[in-house]
């Protein structure tokens, strides 16, 4: 599962829909894989505005990645620096969740990740 994919992941538990707090789900003991995937400046670009920036921070500082900016590059500031591209790419388009957890932020439960794909199947008691 590519960590851009946690962007856009919140709990399925039906309590936790009302809380900002169940977004995003935390990895925890993740692995991570990475693949080697060619550099597409305009697909960023086109993501950019979608990406929930404060969360993909949290995310990124998670798993170990450099820091990135309080607020989201503009477009020309994106375009003319190419350490944040490289690494704005490396983070959402080549690494790749394959074992862990992701973890609510609100109720705690811990949805497994096996072989880069993640299990968000609920318990009867959380349905």
């Amino acid at each position: 599962m590519k960590v851009l994919t946690l962007n856009f992941l919140t709990c399925a538990v039906k309590s936790c829909k009302s809380s900002s707090d169940s977004f995003p789900l935390h990895p925890k003991d993740a692995e991570l894989a990475s693949d080697d995937v060619e550099v597409n400046p305009e697909l960023l670009v086109n993501l950019l505005p979608r990406l929930d920036w404060k969360a993909l921070k949290t995310t990124s500082t998670e798993l170990g990645f450099p820091q990135l900016p309080d607020s989201p590059p503009t477009i020309d500031e994106l375009q003319s620096d190419d350490k944040l591209l490289k690494d704005l790419h490396s983070l959402l388009m080549e690494t790749n969740l394959m074992e862990g957890k992701l973890v609510c932020g609100v109720c705690g439960h811990e949805y497994a990740v096996r072989e880069g794909i993640p299990n968000f199947l609920l318990p009867s008691h959380l349905v």
